[in-house]
């Protein structure tokens, strides 16, 4: 092996342009500066390299000793033995490579100051040190890689591979020996096929910005994909379609506003990679869950370019959103990287030190797999704690957004071995004023041992609540045995978070997510259809709690159609007017399918996009009516929002309790009936006793509601509760009517029988 003073050399012809298939990023702007005109070592040819510092950790632009400007690079290598910093001309086809020994090394971090590197430089490290895959250490210097700390990532748009060149592994991926090609390194460079980081500095004043800071109990949450939601958007320019200009497009915006969502969840738009499997079936990442760069916006969704442009880019998305009073909650992969298992590529960690930033197995060559993507980041490890703590305090403090969904969070949770709920990463984030302000949500498993911890983590956290949507969708589908657990997922779910200071509001709740049917495939097909993806219909869940009303996908039975419209409009309401905070599929709203599809993570295409035609059809158009009317109600009184567990004790004057269930004879239900066969439930919320207080001090009070919900396939007669529940009744909401306008105005007297039709909602305001 080269020693690091012989790989001090410039590298004319290097094609430091082409990426390759890993980023699928966007246009490459030929605007950097050139490494001509800098400082440079006498005699060398070089530009200067400094001692600079080891703080921060990264490429960062500054003004250094006696006033010349440069860019100060800091890398932690444990264990590495050297440390090239590379820099790329802007040249196009004919780019140079040109390497700098970073000669400083400070509590293992390895750092110089360059002068005359300025923003839209475009860099990497080769990092020297042993190669033994059986000790778990994989340095390989041919290997160009990623800054961990990268603020932006350029690649080029757009590319024929079809799979990932040889060059970007570590180790020889052809060997003949099978069982042991990962332990032959393989010395081919890298660096025309990998991505690179960008040289950002970026002053945007945020003191315009006003987060919208909405109070966890009053959010409702719209799951999105920056790409998919605006990719056939007729009102947003096509130049800007698929971006995060597309999504601060007032077009955009104008639905999310007229919907009533206080917060989109973004699914991924850390930079990520494609997967080998993938680009030798044509296809592409399209959820984003394979990061491989955790400061960076992923370049693929930026319309203004790739040198940098996507930070500012992204920060004017936040503060367009923030403006509409809508928050920004991104969702993350912290739990694993792009780099796969052993025989994965090496893009970045792995040649960086594979030992100290992944999990390994007690014999070091393999990985642990808490993810089922090959590896998992070693969180307890200092510097991986401080890789991703770092992480989320940059996306807060200066890229504006409001709070996280932590993909697998369990694996995040895990100390040694086991899931632990005093794990380092779990104090780090209670104890950081930037982080414990922020809304935080956990994907509460992972696919180990003892992954599964719904309602296990602390206060401060949320968690998606998979309880709810399958006793929600078990219900309507004619399925659950007993109403026992539905009771519970419709009130909060105090069986899981009612302890340790939780509130209901600690219940994520959902009945579809990016991972599943679409609400409309949920009604209409029994069994996943995901033989596009090329891997034998065998991948997706096979547990869909699904209904398809009598035929398998599309029909053109007017009968079965109108039964699935029902049917999502009485998903659809059941999650908004339940105890907790609703989430939202984007498109759900009016009626978008995925084909039968529970698993469209590498559908970049019509498959996943939102297709914005449907509103122009009398049904989605009533269901986008029915959304936005739940969503005014829900937003308009307290009592559907509430802020602490309902108690069920009758009050001393008059009997009445703060949540009653009712039998549909108007009685209230006892011990007995939770534990019998039931298609009918109904539940009495009183708006008399809400605890807590209004900013003022002054008690809140609110209507009182009724909602009956029916799964059979028969009307039934409900004998509505009289005094002193209620005088009177105002019918507000009927899923059985495909135009609301028609239901509202209904006036019922307190004690008088009404036919409920076949599987529907009502809900009922009281009148006194």
């Amino acid at each position: 092996m080269s020693s690091a003073a012989e790989q001090e050399t410039v590298q004319e012809g290097a094609r430091g342009d082409l990426p390759g298939p890993l980023l699928a990023a966007g246009d490459t702007a030929e605007t950097a500066a050139g490494v001509n005109g800098r400082h440079r070592e006498p005699g060398s040819g070089r530009p200067s390299v400094w001692p600079g510092a080891p703080t921060p950790l990264g490429a960062r632009f500054r003004v250094g000793p006696d006033g010349v400007a440069g860019t100060n690079f800091a890398l932690w290598a444990g264990g590495a033995e050297a440390v090239e910093l590379c820099l790329f001309d802007a040249g196009g086809a004919s780019a140079a490579e040109t390497r700098l020994p970073l000669t400083e090394l400070t509590h293992e971090i390895w750092h110089g100051f360059v002068p005359g590197i300025r923003p839209g430089q475009r860099y990497g490290f080769r990092v020297h040190g042993r190669w033994d895959p059986w000790t778990g250490a994989r340095w390989n210097p041919a290997k160009l890689l990623l800054d961990p700390y990268a603020r932006a990532v350029d690649g080029a748009k757009g590319n024929d591979y079809s799979q990932l060149p040889a060059q970007v592994y570590g180790h020889v991926r052809d060997w003949p020996q099978q069982h042991v090609a990962d332990t032959v390194r393989d010395d081919r460079d890298s660096a025309p096929y990998v991505p690179k980081g960008v040289v950002v500095h970026d002053d945007d004043d945020w003191a315009d910005d006003r987060r919208p800071k909405t109070p966890w109990a009053d959010s409702v949450i719209y799951e999105l994909h920056v790409r998919g939601f605006t990719k056939l958007h007729p009102g947003i320019p096509e130049e800007l379609r698929g971006t995060y200009a597309g999504l601060a497009h007032p077009a955009a915006i104008e639905h999310l506003v007229r919907l009533g969502v206080t917060a989109v969840e973004l699914l991924p738009v850390h930079q990520y990679a494609h997967e080998d499997h993938l680009l030798k079936r044509g296809l592409r990442n399209y959820w984003g869950y394979n990061s491989i760069g955790y400061f960076a916006p992923h370049a693929a969704y930026s319309a203004s370019g790739t040198r940098g442009e996507q930070v500012g880019e992204f920060k004017r998305m936040v503060k367009a959103l923030h403006t509409a009073g809508i928050e920004v909650i991104l969702d993350v992969v912290y739990n694993h990287t792009a780099e796969a298992g052993e025989l994965g590529p090496t893009l970045s960690l792995r040649g960086i030190d594979n030992r100290g930033y992944y999990r390994l197995q007690s014999d070091a060559r393999t990985y642990t797999d808490y993810t089922g993507c090959g590896n998992t980041l070693h969180v307890v490890q200092p510097h991986v704690l401080r890789l991703i703590t770092d992480s989320l305090r940059y996306w807060v403090t200066e890229m504006g957004v409001d709070g996280f969904r932590f993909d697998l969070a369990a694996a995040l949770a895990r100390s040694m071995h086991d899931v632990d709920m005093l794990s380092p990463f779990l104090a780090v984030i209670a104890q950081d004023p930037v982080l414990r302000r922020v809304k935080l949500i956990a994907e509460p498993w992972d696919v180990g041992n003892g992954g599964y911890q719904v309602g296990s983590f602390p206060p401060l956290w949320t968690e998606w609540n998979d309880r709810y949507r399958d006793a929600v969708r078990d219900f309507w589908r004619g399925a659950l045995p007993d109403v026992r657990d539905l009771g519970y997922r419709l009130s909060g779910s105090s069986d899981l978070y009612a302890w340790g200071g939780r509130r209901p509001y600690a219940s994520i709740n959902f009945v579809t997510a990016h991972d599943g049917f679409t609400l409309r495939d949920l009604v209409s097909y029994e069994h996943k259809h995901n033989e596009a993806n090329g891997e034998g219909n065998r991948d997706g869940t096979n547990d869909n709690r699904s209904w398809n009303c009598g035929t398998e996908g599309e029909s053109d039975d007017p009968r079965i159609n109108a039964l699935r419209r029902r049917q999502v409009r009485n998903l659809l309401t059941t999650l908004l007017l339940s105890t907790g905070v609703p989430m939202l599929v984007a498109g759900d709203e009016m009626g978008r399918t995925q084909r039968g599809s529970n698993n469209a993570y590498c559908q970049d295409n019509e498959v996943s996009w939102l297709d914005w035609s449907l509103l122009e059809g009398p049904g989605p158009r009533g269901l986008l009516e029915l959304t936005t009317r739940l969503l005014t109600l829900r937003g308009t009184h307290p009592v559907l929002r509430r802020r602490a567990f309902f108690s069920g004790r009758a009050r001393a004057a008059d009997g009445l309790r703060d949540l009653a269930w009712f039998t549909p004879h108007g009685t209230e239900m006892t011990e007995r009936d939770w534990y019998a066969p039931a298609s009918t439930l109904a539940l009495y919320l009183s708006g008399r006793d809400i605890p807590g207080r209004d900013a003022r001090g002054a008690e809140v009070t609110d209507d009182s509601f009724l909602t009956v919900l029916h799964a059979a396939e028969c009307p039934t007669s409900f004998r509505l509760p009289g005094p002193p529940w209620a005088q009177a009744y105002e019918l507000v909401v009927d899923t059985s009517l495909d135009d609301q306008e028609s239901a509202p105005g209904t006036v019922f007297a307190g004690g008088e029988t009404v036919t409920v039709p076949e599987r529907s909602v009502l809900l009922l305001r009281v009148r006194n």
